[in-house]
């Protein structure tokens, strides 16, 4: 694994077509020793270090599930559980669950997975990784 500081200079590479990374979809991609997965949501990317903050497992590798949510009453009495159009990002060793959008911990948001810049210019994807990898 490669760790680096906040604020350290980062290399930017181009790491394929915006075509490539479908709606809703993800990939795992390695530069190097670095690995990371690209999620889209909508127009929107956003990518993650392949390493979950619970136990160091390959939390990109995961599935992504819609978030499941308690409907409450305005007495705040339970109405039961739906799917929301929010998803979740859940780590194939132990099933700990990050909001797609945030990568925080959906019960303790202390933990969150290490955001990795993405960019897309010219239809082009860029990511910034460590000088290292």
């Amino acid at each position: 694994m490669i760790y680096w500081m906040p604020g350290e200079a980062m290399n930017e590479i181009m790491v394929g077509d915006l075509s490539e990374f479908t709606e809703g979809g993800y990939r795992v991609l390695r530069v190097d020793s670095f690995e990371f997965g690209i999620f889209r949501q909508g127009d929107r990317l956003v990518a993650y270090e392949n390493h979950c903050p619970h136990d160091g497992g390959p939390v990109c590798q995961g599935k992504v599930i819609p978030r499941v949510e308690e409907e409450l009453a305005p007495d705040q009495t339970s109405r039961g559980l739906r799917f929301s159009k929010k998803r979740n990002i859940v780590c194939p060793w132990h099933g700990w669950e990050f909001d797609i959008e945030t990568g925080r911990h959906c019960g303790d948001p202390k933990y969150r997975l290490r955001p990795i810049d993405v960019k897309v210019r010219d239809n082009r994807v860029y990511v910034s990784v460590p000088p290292a990898a």
